[in-house]
């Protein structure tokens, strides 16, 4: 039987807990490259949200994963911008050490707790970059707050179609699997993204690990499928032109226009046209990068997209 998301979390070490601002906090404190990263949870309208939090003085990056992913698939963009910007990145519910997201889960029900996570954390004019459905749950949340400085699409907030069907579905299946200990499961995904043009690394070996637990004598991933595949359905009620058309702030597109292994891209630039066309402000550049390698390798393509956009719409205003 699958058991409850939050029953799967494993432990994590703290160096303390408390109450910072009215919201109760497990604070893991580390140092990487000079730049101290707090690792705590808060507690938004009565659900756990994992946090990774860089201090920087330029303004605040809000990170928000993927479909399956975790905190940890926003790494080389939080090596790249913390110190400079505090960048805040984030498990979404029902993933890594998050609560688990409701029976009615969407992209609509994340982002209402992206907003309720900027209420808690007093975050003003905050820049949100998403990736794939986090790029979904971006759109939707600066079409609702209208404080938001500017919005960074990691290929997400398309048209979804079959065509994303067809490479998305056969993938999470994994989610529902057992393995015999955490080394089996990492050995699996290592062949799935190894198919998918993605070259293996210690980020990557940590970034699966994170996402599995132990659960009675075997090892699962932290999600529980039936949520993330509804999760999923949700793109498809995404209405660029609705939703677009009530972002006030500058978006910058990032298209990754590159096949996924011996797959097509997940999507072509035609899906965004009612995006772009629905937009005030819209910045799209392509990176020759897949869906997949834009966020498992370090692009320095992309973080020059980002910098001269942040410089231009973000800095340039300040």
């Amino acid at each position: 039987m699958k058991l409850c998301h939050e029953n799967r979390i494993r432990q994590q070490p703290s160096s303390c807990q408390g109450n910072l601002d009215g919201y109760f906090v497990n604070v893991r404190i580390t140092i990487k490259r000079g730049v101290k990263m707090e690792f705590y949870t808060v507690n938004i309208n009565g659900n756990t949200i994992q946090l990774a939090d860089y201090p920087g003085k330029k303004g605040t990056i809000i990170a928000i994963h993927g479909l399956t992913g975790t905190h940890k698939n926003m790494h080389y963009y939080a090596e790249k911008f913390k110190g400079d910007y505090r960048f805040i990145a984030v498990d979404l519910r029902g993933r890594g050490n998050s609560a688990e997201t409701d029976a009615d889960t969407s992209i609509f029900k994340h982002a209402e707790d992206i907003l309720g996570l900027i209420k808690e954390l007093k975050i003003d004019s905050p820049i949100l970059l998403g990736y794939s459905m986090g790029a979904f749950i971006a759109a939707i949340v600066a079409s609702k707050l209208k404080s938001t400085k500017a919005v960074i699409l990691l290929d997400g907030a398309a048209k979804a179609s079959d065509h994303q069907k067809d490479i998305v579905q056969p993938s999470l299946g994994r989610l529902s699997r057992e393995f015999t200990s955490e080394e089996h499961y990492v050995s699996e995904i290592q062949k799935i993204y190894t198919n998918l043009g993605i070259e293996w690394n210690d980020v990557l070996q940590n970034t699966v690990e994170y996402e599995v637990a132990l659960v009675g004598d075997h090892w699962e991933n932290k999600s529980t499928e039936v949520r993330i595949v509804a999760d999923f359905e949700s793109f498809f009620t995404f209405d660029p032109e609705q939703i677009c058309s009530q972002i006030d702030c500058p978006i910058l597109l990032v298209y990754a226009e590159g096949n996924i292994g011996a797959m097509p891209p997940l999507f072509y630039l035609t899906d965004y046209e009612q995006t772009r066309q629905s937009t005030k402000t819209i910045e799209t550049v392509i990176s020759d990068c897949n869906h997949y390698t834009m966020v498992f390798e370090n692009r320095e393509d992309i973080n020059g997209y980002i910098e001269d956009f942040l410089n231009k719409y973000v800095e340039g205003n300040e």
